[in-house]
């Protein structure tokens, strides 16, 4: 193996859960990676300060009002260019100088400079499922052609993909991606419409953001990271299984033809898939602790409970109709979550809008990015017109 060569890193979303767990590893870490690029929507003094710390040469603020009032104030160090505008992202993810780009921003606005990093053959750190799930085929596309590397760094698609290495699809019997089953696993089903946004929003295990914890009680995250799945590692849906995993601890197994399988096991912290992609292919010390199995555990594993969880069930049947089904479950997920923690729809609406734009869709295949693009800002619509149930 070659010796390690210092990684300039550019994260994307840098003020969210990703990018701040993150910082955390470029810390640890500071003789192999620098980091010379991140972004923020609208967090402007998080981000300078991020700046300030790392001595960041270059970074972007999205929100237009935000990056007025950042440069008027003159908010960020002076050798920080602050970039702004529609093009932000893609030119500070194309950056020359960079290696890896780290993918933390929500929803398909990371689209077009995941593409353009990709493009330049950059390294990826795929850290937002609605890429592959809006656009799985041209992210693997882009990929083949360029020879770009695409790192999983959800810690189910990272174990996957370390159980993996070294073997080929031919010998996979199927892969087996675990859940918490979010906090609501063990609620009476009759109880869910009454589930508030403050409690949907505290997570048994994981820190994370409030709408991926929301995607966690419904399992929604779960449907995506199918769809993520088959996108990286080439499986048809009947080779993807969900097991309801409490502990958080076995990330996710494969199951080989041969009957044996392979787990990866860490404690529920995102830094240890982060800096397994950071750093790939080679291995350092960890940020925290990892297991100690002299320490006594219980691991738990069963079947998920569909009626429970519609979101997951729906997943499976986009997956299996395929065309435009996956970008429309993930818009008409990301609208139903955001209108329940505003308290306009109750908890188990947000599956009924998802089955709601599903239901209106044509089965047709968008052809091209912008197409996608225009599917998803459709489906936005039509999610936010639903009608929902009293609240």
């Amino acid at each position: 193996m070659k010796k390690f060569a210092r990684k300039n890193v550019v994260i994307l979303g840098a003020t969210g859960s990703i990018g701040t767990n993150t910082l955390r590893v470029l810390r640890k870490h500071k003789s192999k990676l620098k980091l010379i690029g991140v972004s923020a929507h609208s967090k402007d003094r998080m981000l300078a300060a991020i700046c300030q710390e790392f001595k960041v040469p270059y970074a972007s603020l999205t929100d237009a009002k935000t990056y007025k009032r950042a440069k008027l104030e003159g908010l960020f160090p002076s050798e920080t260019q602050l970039l702004g505008g529609s093009d932000a992202l893609v030119e500070i993810s194309t950056l020359v100088a960079a290696d890896i780009i780290v993918l933390g921003v929500v929803g398909a606005c990371g689209l077009k400079p995941a593409l353009a990093a990709i493009e330049m053959g950059k390294e990826i750190a795929l850290a937002n499922k609605e890429l592959l799930v809006l656009g799985g085929s041209f992210i693997i596309d882009a990929a083949k052609r360029s020879g770009s590397l695409l790192l999983p760094t959800d810690s189910e698609h990272n174990a996957i993909f370390q159980c993996l290495e070294g073997h080929s699809n031919k010998d996979v019997e199927k892969l087996i991606l675990t859940a918490s089953g979010g906090q609501f696993r063990d609620t009476p089903i009759q109880k869910l419409d009454s589930v508030t946004p403050a409690d949907a929003t505290k997570h048994p295990n994981w820190s994370m953001g409030q709408k991926i914890t929301v995607d966690s009680a419904t399992m929604a995250n779960k449907g995506l990271e199918l769809f993520e799945a088959h996108w990286l590692f080439n499986l048809e849906p009947s080779r993807l299984e969900v097991v309801l995993h409490p502990q958080s601890v076995a990330h996710s197994f494969v199951q080989f033809i041969d009957g044996s399988i392979l787990g990866q096991f860490t404690p529920p912290s995102m830094t240890f898939a982060i800096q397994h992609c950071l750093l790939y292919p080679h291995r350092s010390a960890s940020v925290e602790p990892t297991l100690d199995f002299k320490q006594s555990m219980q691991w738990n594993f069963k079947a998920p409970d569909l009626a429970r969880y519609p979101c997951l069930k729906l997943a499976y049947e986009s997956l299996n109709n395929g065309g435009n089904a996956l970008a429309i479950y993930n818009a008409a997920n990301e609208i139903a979550v955001e209108r329940f923690l505003i308290g306009s729809i109750n908890y188990l609406d947000i599956p009924r809008i998802i089955e709601w734009c599903l239901s209106n869709d044509n089965n047709s295949e968008a052809t091209s990015v912008e197409a996608l693009i225009q599917v998803d800002a459709y489906t936005r619509k039509l999610a936010t017109a639903y009608k929902a149930h009293s609240v």
